[in-house]
């Protein structure tokens, strides 16, 4: 985020400066190539940065603030059995394996990828509804602090891309570092000792060894399976003026662009904004909540996809590098007109397939505007060969500042 201004506001519903002082910054991808060269790709202008913040800790952080106001209750170890939504009639299971049942004027699906509200959405005729598992997995080591300090620089998401896999590392606040390893599930089955898995890190991580360490490698690597991942898509978030979807439960997406929760939380400003601009009015702002939320929602699901090519393969690509460059000069240069996609994403208020939208028209603009260019050029450079000026031209670098 913008250390200067609210940006897409996300973290700002759930108590803005309370949330970014327990996160480590970060400025940009720190690139680890296979001969163990780093290189920097920042996010975007030196004030602008990423959080990386614990999962666990924000959740607490969510609970305490919730636990304020005095009309929210929390129920623990309750599981939603049943959801009727035209009634509005909730049937749980609590701790006890008793079954309790609930009436309520609206209901807010935030169940998760795999949403017992949204089952009940399935039921009903034209709601659209799609999964997919990619064929990739992925599973977590730690970087433990070196000398009590981190043992790499901490204000860089760390990427080792291998072009069909890759591995992240994420700065943790005590120092250690999360490490999540991005494979193709039958990668993982192959390595099925201790031995493999060290020459596999070896082999394509060398650098990252000396920092997991040898014997935790071999042990932590099998201490869980590699997990899948799921992205859904759905629509309409609601149905009448009884429910709505929110967060995973409407549309999980994977981890590549680090923005599924971000857009969750962004499902619940949006909420807050409509309901203050119609009055509370739940028959107006549920059709226009999802008439809002499921364009943006399936572009941030596709962009999830699209970046995780980008992490793992274009970064290594030369032509990459050149036109991130070339974006961020002329976003220098014409910060109203162009501006780099990951800039709209994460540090403005730019709805998330209008921003998919202005990438793909300033792709073809620039594109263009590169070829014609690189022709300008070859044509100039062919004239002046066949005319014989070519030759002339005196390239010395002191005549750059040299007076005429």
């Amino acid at each position: 985020m913008d250390s200067s201004k609210t940006q897409r506001r996300k973290v700002a519903i759930i108590g803005g400066g309370l949330i970014v002082s327990k996160g480590i910054p970060m400025k940009g991808r720190r690139i680890h190539t296979h001969s163990g060269k780093r290189y920097t790709i920042f996010y975007g202008i030196k004030s602008q940065y990423i959080l990386s913040i614990d999962r666990a800790n924000l959740n607490k952080e969510l609970l305490t603030a919730a636990e304020k106001y005095p009309n929210v209750k929390l129920y623990f170890e309750h599981k939603l059995l049943h959801c009727n939504v035209d009634s509005g009639l909730l049937t749980f299971s609590g701790p006890d394996q008793m079954t309790k049942k609930i009436t309520c004027d609206l209901i807010v699906g935030c169940d998760g990828a795999f949403s017992t509200v949204r089952k009940q959405f399935m039921r009903q005729t034209r709601f659209d509804y799609s999964q997919v598992y990619i064929p990739h997995g992925y599973l977590e080591l730690k970087i433990p602090p070196k000398n009590g300090d981190f043992a790499m620089e901490p204000n860089y998401l760390h990427i080792w891309p291998r072009n069909t896999f890759m591995m992240i590392a994420l700065p943790n606040l005590d120092k250690s570092f999360t490490c999540t390893l991005f494979m193709p599930f039958d990668d993982f089955e192959k390595l099925a000792t201790g031995e493999q898995v060290l020459n596999f890190f070896k082999t394509y991580f060398p650098d990252s060894v000396p920092l997991i360490g040898e014997h935790e490698l071999m042990q932590d690597y099998f201490v869980l399976p590699a997990q899948a991942m799921i992205s859904v898509k759905c629509s309409s978030y609601h149905t009448g003026s009884q429910c709505v979807l929110m967060g995973d439960a409407a549309h999980a997406v994977v981890p590549f662009y680090g923005q599924g929760m971000n857009a969750g939380f962004e499902d619940c400003l949006v909420f807050d904004e409509l309901m203050d601009q119609f009055q509370n009015d739940l028959c107006v702002c549920l059709p226009m909540f999802s008439k809002l939320r499921v364009p943006d929602d399936h572009a941030i699901s596709d962009l999830a996809m699209y970046n995780y090519i980008e992490m793992r393969e274009r970064v290594n690509s030369k032509w990459f590098i050149f036109r991130k460059h070339i974006d961020n000069w002329l976003h220098a240069l014409l910060p109203s007109i162009i501006i780099p996609l990951y800039t709209m994403v994460t540090f403005s208020r730019i709805r998330y397939h209008e921003a998919v939208q202005r990438w793909k028209w300033q792709n073809k603009v620039i594109n263009r505007g590169l070829f014609l260019t690189m022709v300008a050029a070859a044509v100039s450079g062919i004239y002046l060969f066949r005319h014989g000026k070519l030759s002339k031209i005196d390239f010395r670098v002191e005549n750059l500042w040299r007076h005429t």
